[in-house]
């Protein structure tokens, strides 16, 4: 039996990114208890090696199993490790590493690579980001063209208005004509000098007739 105050142990133990030298353990842990790190028991299945890892003051529930013999087949448990002690080792799980010339088929979605899945859906991101900034970049461009257009329009109206404005007033007004009073003209002879009467008055006809 577990003891009271130690974690339970892990569960769905699974073996993912299977390699021909390398594999990752991944688990869960029951919510509710302190987990300050995890202990791997990893073995040969025919015996001839077997290792121990072990590691604290961590939240990870994942570990890369390295340097692994290719074509081999592998045991492995999962511990967890609390605040006073460990738990019991997690179900046994196998797992058989692939050889060199072995290639993952693309559609697997149990062992597929998980770091080039990772890999592809950056790249995913990073080509809509560029397709919406570069959509953004025309629409600017189509707002400036348009603002520009409507500028040079509103200029070319007040340059017009302003020539318009220009003109000499004597295009626009008719003369004046002169309204009562009198005028008068003198024609004087050479005699100008000698006196007023060398000199004659050239009166309008309106002047002759009111007389």
């Amino acid at each position: 039996l577990p003891h009271p105050d130690r974690p339970p142990s892990p569960v769905n133990v699974t073996v993912t990114q299977l390699k021909a030298n390398s594999a990752t353990v991944s688990w869960d842990v029951p919510e509710g208890d302190v987990v300050i790190g995890y202990a791997i028991l990893q073995q040969r299945q025919d015996g001839q090696m077997q290792r121990f890892i072990r590691e604290v003051n961590t939240t990870n529930r994942a570990c890369v199993l390295w340097d692994l013999a290719e074509d081999a087949d592998y045991i492995i448990q999962v511990q967890s490790i609390g605040l006073y002690g460990e738990s019991q080792a997690s179900k046994r799980v196998h797992f058989r590493t692939l050889k060199e010339t072995d290639r993952l088929p693309s559609n697997s979605s149990n062992q597929g690579d998980i770091t080039m899945e990772g890999l592809d859906k950056d790249r995913q991101l990073q080509t809509g980001e560029i397709i919406i900034i570069v959509a953004v970049l025309l629409m600017w461009a189509a707002v400036i063209a348009l603002f520009c257009r409507q500028y040079d329009i509103i200029k070319d109206n007040d340059s017009n208005n302003n020539k318009e404005k220009t003109k000499p007033s004597s295009e626009h007004s008719t003369p004046e004509r002169p309204s009562g009073g009198l005028l008068r003209s003198k024609v004087c002879g050479e005699g100008w000098q000698e006196g007023w009467h060398t000199c004659c008055e050239v009166l309008p006809a309106q002047f002759l007739a009111l007389s």
